[in-house]
């Protein structure tokens, strides 16, 4: 299998640009003959960068009202036509992709997004819609919390992959239940974190011996829009650059394959063995021989309830409710 990360700009709250852009960036991996392909996390439509720039915890603040109303706007739901144009396109080119999206609650909780990531069958269409377990920090601000309902592992032409989002990467928990489901490929998508890019991908490697796609984004000032409420303030202060990439491959060994240079636009890829994480887990395999499962347990609770759920019975039918 042949694998790929796109650190490639998004066109910020504007979904149906980004979009293009995802197609776009589809076609270019299906010429290198990339198998899989992976993009940074809320790529469509963007990370909400302002929040840690811009006092975004300051209660009824207008403006901060304005930048949320933007952000929830450009928010894309899971049904929508943007995503049935993605998955059309991944058919079509025949390339599968995890893709990271602000969703946009359908129904009851449209006010709320989440920080999912989309995992794209290149023939099967979305197979599942992973919604961040836990946003960071900041991120509580404009994004709802999580669960288990999509932390699944998902077979790709017979590799096992699975994704996280940014800091749910240094989740012990999560990475344990994938590590449990079989995942010999992750993806661990960021918005664009140095911080991370020598530390998490390696760490990640080695523990759970599978090979890594760690994804970074980039973002500057001149990719947000003229209007956006915070804009002129953030410029004035000297915010330039806000992402500058970092994306690379990790083998199961730790030992990294392909590297994106910072502030470089494009893609990287790699040709994934995986008689490499076979060969990695003779020393250690975290949830098989190495995982006591006789003096520990682990529980998920994988249901994803809705707003209301009605007990007794239905006032309008007089039939049991559920």
């Amino acid at each position: 299998m042949k694998v790929a990360a796109a650190q490639i700009r998004p066109v910020w709250l504007d979904p149906e640009g980004t979009a293009d852009r995802v197609v776009e960036t589809i076609a270019e991996a299906a010429a290198l003959g990339v198998d899989l392909l992976a993009f940074p996390e809320a790529y469509l439509s963007g990370y909400p960068f302002w929040l840690c720039r811009t006092n975004a915890a300051a209660f009824d603040d207008a403006r901060q009202r304005q930048a949320y109303a933007a952000f929830l706007e450009a928010a894309v739901e899971l049904g929508s036509p943007l995503v049935a144009r993605i998955a059309e396109a991944a058919r079509d080119h025949g390339v599968s992709v995890y893709l990271g999206m602000n969703e946009r609650g359908a129904g009851a909780g449209r006010g709320s997004i989440w920080c999912t990531m989309l995992a794209i069958h290149r023939e099967k269409g979305v197979l599942g819609a992973h919604r961040k377990l836990m946003p960071t920090h900041d991120e509580r601000l404009c994004w709802a919390i999580g669960d288990a309902h999509g932390l699944r592992v998902h077979d790709f032409g017979g590799t096992r992959a699975s994704a996280l989002n940014c800091w749910e990467n240094w989740m012990p928990q999560a990475r344990y239940a994938l590590y449990a489901g079989g995942s010999e490929l992750h993806v661990a998508a960021w918005p664009g974190n140095e911080g991370v890019a020598n530390v998490a991908p390696e760490f990640i490697a080695r523990e759970g011996r599978l090979w890594v796609v760690s994804v970074m984004g980039l973002l500057s000032m001149s990719d947000i829009p003229a209007d956006f409420p915070f804009r002129d303030q953030l410029v004035a202060e000297g915010v330039d650059r806000i992402f500058r990439g970092g994306s690379r491959i990790v083998s199961p060994m730790g030992e990294v394959v392909a590297v994106a240079g910072e502030d470089v636009e494009g893609l990287i890829t790699a040709e994934i063995d995986r008689s490499l994480v076979a060969g990695a887990r003779q020393s250690l395999d975290p949830t098989g021989h190495y995982g006591r499962t006789d003096i520990f347990d682990v529980t998920i609770r994988g249901d994803r309830p809705g707003a209301v759920q009605w007990s007794g019975r239905d006032p309008e039918t007089g039939g049991a409710g559920s």
